[in-house]
Parts: C-alpha cells; sequence; structure tokens
C-alpha cells in the first residue's frame, strides 16, 4: 500500500509496543491517554442523551478488544466517533431505542463486512470509492451540521426550542472556547493535547462561580455503583429499521476512510507497517466489534483517537500495554457513581463552548483532506461532487419514501455521503486538454 521507506523509524522510541512501563511508571503514563480523550468521548453521549458511564465502559472495553484482535501490534486507543451524532440525536426523535441501538449494531457489522472485503481484495476498491473529493466534503458536513447545536447549546436553557436566551450561558461558552484556543496555540508539551480537557475543567469553575452548576447529584451519588447501561431485551427490544441502517451504510465507509488515514498516520510515527503486520483488516474489523459492544450496552459508535495519536508522537512511548492501561481506567471510572454524577453535572454552556472549537475542526479537517490531497476545483466534475455534497448535507435534504408504504428514510449528511459516492462513479473523469501546435 505504501513504499517500506515510509515505515524506517527516525526516532527511538522510550517505548516500544511490546514494551511493558515500569509499575511506578503505568498508571501515569496511561493517564495521559485517558486525560487525551476523555473531553471527546463523554461529549458524544452528553449530546446525544446516551449514557455517559457506558460510553467510557464501551470505550475501555472496545479498545481491550481492539487490542485482542489486532493481536496486541496497533498502539491505538477507541473512543466516541462524532460522526454518528447527528444520525444518533435525529434517530432517537423519530425512532425507538431499540430501532437506533440496533442500526449502530448494523453499522459495527458493515465495518466487519469492509475489514473482510479489504482482506480478500486490498484496498483499491474501497479508495477508488472514496476518493478525498467525496470524503473531504462528506467531513465538512458532519462538522458544520453539528453547528446548530454547538451555538445553541452555548445561548439557551432550552436548545431543543431555542428558548431562553440567557447572557450567563454565553459567558461560560465563550470564556470555556477562549480558554481551549488558548491551550490549543500557546501550550506546549503535553498539556496542548489535552485543550479540550482544560477548557471543560475552567468552564465548569466559571459556572459554579455563576452559580449555574447543581451539586446535589453529586452528593447523593455513590461513590461505587454500576454503570448505567442499557440491557438488550430488559431496557429496549432490538429491532430492524432499513431506513435508519441505511442511512449508516454511507457514514461508514466515510469513517472506516478516516480510520484508514489513522493508521497511516501511527505507521509514520511508530515507524511499523501496521497494513501488513497484523493488517488493516484486522483493525478496521477491531473497531467493528468495538461498535458493535458500545451498541449492545447503549454506547455511542467507536473510533481510533487522533488525540491519542498526538500523545505516541509527543511522547515517544508506543506500548500497547499504556493504552491498555488507560482502557482499564475508563472502565474502572465508569463504575464510579460521583465520577459520572460530576460529569453529568457540567452545564451545557461550557460543552457549547468546546463544541464551536471541535465541529469547527471537524470541518475544517475536511477542507484539509481536499488542499493536502491538492483537489483541483478548476475541474467541474470535482466542483460538482463536492457541492452537491456540502448543500444537501448542510441543508439537511430528505429521502422519504414513507408515503408511497415503504419504511425508508435517508436524510442530510448519510444522504449526501450516498449522493457523492454515486456522482464520483458515474460521472466521466476529465482529461487533459492537448495542447495544439
Amino acid at each position: 500500500m505504501e513504499n517500506e521507506t515510509m515505515f524506517e523509524r527516525t526516532v527511538k522510541p522510550v517505548l516500544d509496543v511490546q514494551d511493558k512501563p515500569k509499575i511506578g511508571q503505568w498508571a501515569f503514563l496511561s493517564t495521559q491517554h485517558l486525560f487525551a480523550m476523555f473531553g471527546s468521548t463523554v461529549l458524544v453521549p452528553f449530546l446525544t442523551g446516551l449514557p455517559i458511564s457506558s460510553a467510557l465502559l464501551a470505550s475501555g472495553i472496545g479498545t481491550l478488544l481492539y487490542i485482542l484482535i489486532t493481536k496486541a501490534k496497533i498502539p491505538a486507543y477507541l473512543g466516541s466517533s462524532f460522526a454518528f451524532i447527528t444520525p444518533i440525536i435525529t434517530g432517537l426523535n423519530s425512532h425507538s431505542l431499540g430501532d437506533m441501538l440496533m442500526a449502530l449494531f448494523m453499522s459495527g457489522v458493515m465495518y466487519v463486512l469492509i475489514g473482510l472485503a479489504i482482506r480478500l481484495s486490498g484496498t483499491g476498491w474501497l479508495m477508488h470509492l472514496l476518493p478525498p473529493v467525496v470524503v473531504g466534503p462528506v467531513i465538512m458536513v458532519i462538522g458544520l451540521s453539528l453547528a446548530p447545536t454547538a451555538v445553541n447549546m452555548a445561548m439557551f436553557e432550552n436548545t431543543a426550542d431555542m428558548k431562553g436566551y440567557n447572557l450567563s450561558y454565553l459567558i461560560v461558552a465563550m470564556i470555556t472556547l477562549l480558554v481551549t484556543i488558548i491551550v490549543q496555540g500557546y501550550f506546549k508539551g503535553f498539556l496542548s493535547l489535552i485543550p479540550v480537557l482544560i477548557g471543560i475543567i475552567t468552564g465548569y469553575i466559571v459556572s459554579a462561580c455563576m452559580g449555574l452548576v447543581n451539586f446535589a447529584p453529586i452528593a447523593q451519588a455513590k461513590w461505587l455503583q454500576f454503570p448505567e447501561v442499557y440491557i438488550p431485551f430488559k431496557d429496549y427490544t432490538p429491532s430492524f429499521h432499513l431506513g435508519l441502517i441505511l442511512v449508516l451504510i454511507p457514514i461508514v465507509f466515510v469513517t472506516v476512510s478516516e480510520h484508514i488515514g489513522h493508521q497511516m498516520v501511527i505507521n509514520k510515527i511508530v515507524g511499523r507497517n501496521f497494513f501488513k503486520d497484523p493488517g488493516l483488516d484486522k483493525s478496521i474489523i477491531g473497531d467493528g466489534v468495538s461498535t458493535m459492544f458500545a451498541s449492545i450496552i447503549g454506547g455511542p459508535p467507536s473510533t481510533t483517537y487522533g488525540e491519542n495519536i498526538g500523545v505516541l508522537a509527543i511522547t515517544k512511548i508506543y506500548s500497547v500495554y499504556v493504552i491498555g492501561g488507560a482502557a482499564v481506567i475508563a472502565i474502572v471510572l465508569g463504575f464510579v457513581g460521583k465520577f459520572t454524577a460530576l460529569v453529568s453535572s457540567i452545564p451545557t454552556p461550557v460543552m457549547g463552548g468546546v463544541s464551536i472549537l471541535l465541529f469547527g475542526i471537524i470541518a475544517a479537517s475536511g477542507l484539509r483532506m481536499l488542499v493536502e490531497s491538492e483537489v483541483d476545483f478548476a475541474s467541474n466534475r470535482n466542483l460538482v461532487i463536492a457541492s452537491v455534497i456540502l448543500v444537501i448535507g448542510i441543508g439537511n435534504l430528505v429521502f422519504n419514501l414513507n408515503g408511497l408504504g415503504i419504511n425508508l428514510e435517508i436524510e442530510g449528511m448519510a444522504l449526501a455521503a450516498l449522493a457523492g459516492i454515486i456522482l464520483n462513479l458515474i460521472l466521466p473523469k476529465e482529461t487533459p486538454a492537448k495542447n495544439e501546435n
């Protein structure tokens, strides 16, 4: 897939992939990875209404499953995926919990099927299906479609109806955003990898000083309690809804493309070809199995985290044991009642403030992909594909066949991704004009 010279190690690692850290350092090194993933991982259940403790459990257990499936050869941490936020919110508003969780489970199954297809035929077909001109605009849609959610959380007490404008909320959100930006831009070393966490902590303190935090649930919570998870056939009845499943399939293809991008970065940082050993197929299957487990207990789908890849790069500690330690700590925190109550008490403007930056970064990363891939927008073909994806996705176009007696509805980013894939397949590629003598 890539030239082997790209995997030559340029910096000697402090700990290599199979090295075990000293007992006295292990907890500290693992906690660094926990901090890096924490802000984004808990933000997803916070926005979607899924249990925070189930997201922590899904993150920890999902990462351990990933390590097992990849034979403990890839140092990658899995956390909550932002790409599924909008489908989860809209799905839960119009369908049962059983419908939504089963659709998320099937998205994990799709990961596994893609992994098996890559094992049999390589990645060429996937790259043909999802070139940068498709993936870049879809990633932009993912971020921009979430923009109203972030802004409403920063301004309104009732975000669903956009009522109750609150200046105190806006002040908290702007302070949170400003601190996050300052940490991201000016701090060095490890602190530069956890700007979201520092921003949330600062926003929480400011909110407490302004009387916006309700501490009663924290005081009432037990230190140790069974985490809030959804149990199949007890808390919900799994049920297939074709429309929801079809909505998630295009998103899965996009997130798999992101997964491959993350693996390329890890390959370069660690200096090994993980595409070959243990294999890209195992990595994608591991991500899929993690998503399947998460959906069973009511957690959001998982994805490899760029934040944790950043920790690998800056610390030169590639040990899979350190990643596994972070996963174990996340699982333990899911059983600490006061901790989950503390996270649940974070005011919405705090999360709104960090979301303004995070969702913007998602959109900008799509633009970055287009720039780095040198997509030529002088080409009408590329211009058409990107334009259609952006307008369908941001405008939230809906394809609904319920009126014809068919239980099918595809909307927003899923329809945009599907449209982009189809246009990329059917539009003829432009050939450069020949110079005439």
